[in-house]
This record gives structure tokens, sequence and C-alpha cells, in this order.
């Protein structure tokens, strides 16, 4: 299963990865995590993305798109990948089929989690108390709230043209929201091999 998970920031797309890698098979592909990672390490490119992330801007789409070629290539994801937060913008998007159809895999289904704003910065809110990470900030989000809307909202657009996005209501508890995803997977593969 190729899959990419799309959703605002905190629409809860890592937690339903993660719950869904195992049960897939599958390595769930965070940007986010593989940026944060870099940034941990001390790596030249991840400094750059600190400054970045700090202020509450995206990475480039070259530094993220070659780090996703990287990650792909992998043995584990071979046989399939959920790649979440990537792609933001069409132009990502567009990069992303490009660089599937190069290594010969092509996604299967996109899955939107559809979340209100208003929940989504409650989520994040918590989520800072308990973690401190600067990308949670209320304010920080309020701004990757409305960069998402202007850029990353459209990429629904680009998936749903092609027959592959499935919207998923991402609001209420994690196991009915994981079997309301799984519903949506069904359903696309359904479609797929009927």
């Amino acid at each position: 299963m190729r899959l990419v998970l799309l959703g605002a920031p905190g629409s809860g797309k890592g937690t339903q990865a993660a719950r869904l890698k195992t049960e897939l098979g599958v390595p769930h592909i965070s940007t986010g995590d593989m940026l944060r990672a870099a940034v941990a390490a001390g790596t030249p490119m991840g400094l750059k993305a600190k400054a970045v992330m700090d202020a509450g801007q995206l990475v480039s789409d070259d530094i993220l798109l070659g780090m996703l070629e990287d990650r792909l290539t992998q043995d584990d994801a071979k046989a399939g990948f959920i790649l979440d937060g990537y792609p933001r913008n069409l132009a990502q998007a567009d990069a992303l089929d490009h660089l599937l159809e190069r290594i010969v895999q092509p996604l299967d289904a996109v899955v939107k989690l559809k979340v209100p704003s208003e929940v989504i910065i409650g989520r994040c809110e918590i989520r800072f108390k308990a973690e401190h990470r600067k990308d949670d900030d209320p304010e920080v989000v309020r701004k990757r709230l409305a960069i998402y809307a202007e850029q990353t909202a459209p990429v629904a657009d680009f998936y749903a043209k092609r027959g592959k996005l499935q919207i998923v209501d991402g609001v209420g508890e994690l196991d009915e929201v994981t079997a309301r995803v799984k519903r949506a997977l069904e359903k696309e593969s359904a479609a797929a091999n009927g």
C-alpha cells in the first residue's frame, strides 16, 4: 500500500500513520520527523531547517524532495509506505508524482483527515504544553493553518481529479478515526480492483 495522508497540521496524520503502519506492513514516513531528526543531529540541513521551522515557515521543496527520494528508495519502503506531511503544495504533488513514476511506486490512495481549525488549535496547545515543540505554539499553529489553507488545501483537488482522494472525518476517538481511514482504504482498494 502506497498511501498519502493529507490534513492540516495537528489533524492527526502522524497518529493515524503510526497506527496503520504495522497493519499495512509499510513504513510511516513523516517529513516532519525527518526534519526534526536532522535538527536534533545538528546536520547542516537540520540547522537551516530549524531556523525556518522556528519562525513558523515551511522548509524548501528541494530539500524535502531530496530527503524523500533517499527514504523511498530504502528497502523497507519497496513494498509501500505511508507519507505524512508531504506533499504540502501543488508543486510538491507534481514532483512526487514524477518521483514515484521514476522509482515505479505509484500511489494507491490519498486520505485527507478533515478537522476544524478550532479543534486543531486545541490539540496543538495540549501537545505544546506537554512537549514544548515550538511548532505547536498556538501562534505558530495559526500561521501554519493559514499557510495550509493557501498552499496545501488545493493538493486535495489535485488528487481528487486523479480519482485517488478519500475524505475522512478526523474528529473523534482514535479507534473511530482509524476505523474510518481503514474503510476509506478498503473503498479505494475495491474501486481500483473493480
